[in-house]
């Protein structure tokens, strides 16, 4: 009987399954709450669309479409289904720049139309604004580079776009303009609702709360007309929504034609873990889990410390010590230490790891930031992904690895170079030795050199091919390496400065950084973001929450634990039923605790340890032996 308790929600994939006719298509929303097993409903759903309405797909050259998150998300969706041809898995921008590909005529007019609107916008504002202050002078460099933009448009036959790149040439689109032309494409244009329903007569959006509100509202709206012919299939949570323009009232007011299953059990975390999440997110709604009958209790420490902390890091070693000691687990601490630490923002993890230096120049151009967090700057990937597996290989003795790295990414070993020297082949391979020894004395007697000196040692020897972005930087004399150090100005725009400045930032730092960045953005390391690790799990889990170190201003664990006071602005918000920033930092906290299969630590620094703890308790989150104050 209990382990039939365990499966109370196969009945949920079995109605999942009655939606997917292709005849008599029923939409659906699916509440899946953490640890739900989720994917593997997904799955299940996929492979029996292939096995039942297989043939019949191939016939009209049709595939079922799945929007997910991440390319990790998509990597392992694809593994599970065995890389079904008939299933196409895809991020929410890839998948929408599939749709919008092609038609760069229309893509040219929303852009004038959207860059004219965007210009008298800001326009407006200038008049308004007080002159000459900076905020007045960043609007007008904005005005004029979109006055650039809009006067060079008719010059751009195709638009490009590359959901992980940069897409800095002015012919490229940014993640921004992808999803809002898809959105406005996909509401207002009957035929790119016939070209999405043709080819997708089932589309499936995992995570869908975290889906652009404006792209689902415009999908809600493709239903809506082609209902008889089209399936749209959301799961998710709204408790799990991470990122701020997802639709907050997603699954709410759906037709009744919609049916909408809920998943009951947390496969995932321990009964204790469990009774914390349902009580965290009961003041939001009646959505509750069970746990399986075969999990332990579980673990579960709230451990407050003062803000001014001097030494966090060495408090937060602290911590897992005295963790592992209550659960009797030396994977707490020690050697033996295995524990994932999540952290609100990027900050945080850079300086406990040990790459801030590197990592704040980039952070702060805009254009950089996202190729910077999810590891696709094609500058990074070249010290990332090349020279550090190099070095590394030469470092433990490991030929072999060295050798591939060099005949995978060395232009001097290009079949075409390499054709060129006839029979002087062996000088070539001569040269690929020179160039990587002479990569390697740089570290020689215990040295630690820049990324600067690493650039320039790879553009000297040729053994890599130097990004585009590095070119100016990689092309300098010493002499005018040393004016560019001194800030000396170069000839280029605005924006271009703007992105050099940074990556000349960067260059004067450790090489040694890269390293721990690579862990991190890879996710092999100790420390992750609380937006990052949604969806993921691990034994043990320390959530680190700190408003003063993170800086920001959308979160506010001192508010959601009682200590400062809401202010106006969230007291409007709640009168107009619109989220504030307690919303907001009550979602992180439930996405955070629900990542633990085993044991949970929790630590707060908080102005008021004392209030933080009364509050928790009176809430009912934690017993009284729960919450430590550590002093």
């Amino acid at each position: 009987m209990e382990s039939e308790d365990n499966n109370i929600d196969d009945c949920v994939d079995e109605e999942i399954r009655t939606c997917l006719n292709l005849d008599d298509p029923t939409s659906f929303f699916l509440f899946a709450g953490a640890g739900s097993g989720k994917t593997g409903s997904l799955v299940k759903a996929l492979k029996h669309i292939s096995a039942d309405s297989g043939e019949r797909l191939r016939l009209y050259n049709q595939k079922v479409g799945v929007i997910t998150y991440t390319n990790a998300a998509c990597d392992e969706i694809k593994t599970r289904l065995k890389f079904d041809p008939l299933v196409e898995v895809s991020t929410i921008h890839s998948f929408v720049w599939s749709l919008i590909d092609g038609f760069h005529r229309d893509i040219r007019e929303w852009l004038r139309i959207s860059l004219a609107s965007e210009i008298d916008t800001l326009n407006a504002e200038q008049v308004k604004g007080k002159a000459g202050n900076k905020t007045a002078k960043d609007r007008e460099k904005k005005i004029s580079k979109k006055q650039q933009r809009l006067a060079n448009l008719d010059q751009v036959r195709i638009f490009t776009y590359n959901p992980n790149g940069e897409n800095l040439g002015r012919d490229s689109l940014n993640h921004a303009e992808v999803i809002k032309i898809g959105a406005d494409f996909l509401t207002n244009k009957p035929l790119m609702q016939r070209i999405l329903v043709n080819k997708f007569p089932i589309l499936l959006i995992d995570e869908s709360q975290d889906t652009n509100k404006h792209l689902m509202e415009a999908m809600l709206s493709v239903q809506e007309r082609q209902s008889h012919c089209f399936c749209l299939g959301l799961l998710g949570d709204t408790m799990q929504r991470i990122y701020s323009d997802g639709k907050t009232d997603l699954g709410i007011n759906l037709p009744k034609s919609w049916k909408t299953p809920v998943k009951r059990m947390n496969h995932r975390c321990p009964i204790r873990v469990i009774r914390l999440i349902n009580q965290i997110r009961s003041a939001v709604d009646k959505q509750t889990q069970r746990g399986r009958t075969d999990k332990p209790e579980g673990f579960v420490r709230l451990f407050v410390l003062p803000t001014d902390t001097t030494n966090k890091q060495a408090a937060e070693s602290d911590v897992t010590q005295r963790m592992g000691g209550l659960t009797n687990d030396l994977s707490w601490f020690g050697d033996a230490k295995k524990v994932k630490t999540l952290i609100l923002e990027h900050h945080m993890a850079a300086r406990r790891m040990g790459f801030l230096e590197m990592f704040k120049p980039l952070y702060g151009v805009d254009k950089l930031k996202t190729g910077l967090l999810n590891g696709t700057l094609s500058g990074l990937r070249l010290f990332s992904e090349q020279v550090l597996p190099l070095i590394e290989a030469k470092q433990q003795g490991n030929e072999f690895a060295a050798a591939a790295i060099v005949r995978k990414f060395s232009p001097l070993l290009k079949s075409c170079n390499l054709e060129q020297l006839g029979d002087k082949q062996s000088e070539g391979l001569q040269k690929v030795r020179e160039a990587v020894e002479a990569l390697m004395t740089l570290w020689s007697n215990n040295a630690k050199p820049r990324f600067l000196d690493v650039l320039r040692c790879v553009n000297q020897s040729g053994l890599f091919e130097i990004p585009h972005g590095l070119y100016p930087i990689a092309a300098r004399s010493f002499t005018e390496q040393q004016s560019a150090e001194k800030d000396i100005p170069t000839p280029l725009s605005e924006d271009q400065n703007i992105e050099l400045d940074a990556w000349d930032q960067f260059m004067q730092t450790p090489f040694e950084q890269i390293k721990p960045y690579a862990d991190y953005i890879n996710g092999i390391a100790d420390f992750g973001t609380h937006q990052g690790v949604k969806g993921l799990e691990f034994p043990r889990v320390m959530v680190v929450m700190d408003d003063e170190e993170a800086g920001g201003f959308l979160f506010s664990y001192e508010k959601l634990f009682g200590v400062k006071d809401k202010t106006k602005t969230d007291l409007k918000n709640e009168q107009d039923g619109n989220e504030t920033g307690i919303d907001r930092t009550r979602r992180l906290f439930y996405v955070t605790c629900s990542r633990a299969e085993k044991s949970l630590a929790i630590v707060a620094y908080s102005a008021n340890p004392q209030k933080v703890r009364d509050h928790v308790i009176r809430e009912g989150w934690f017993d009284e032996h729960e919450v430590e104050l550590f002093t």
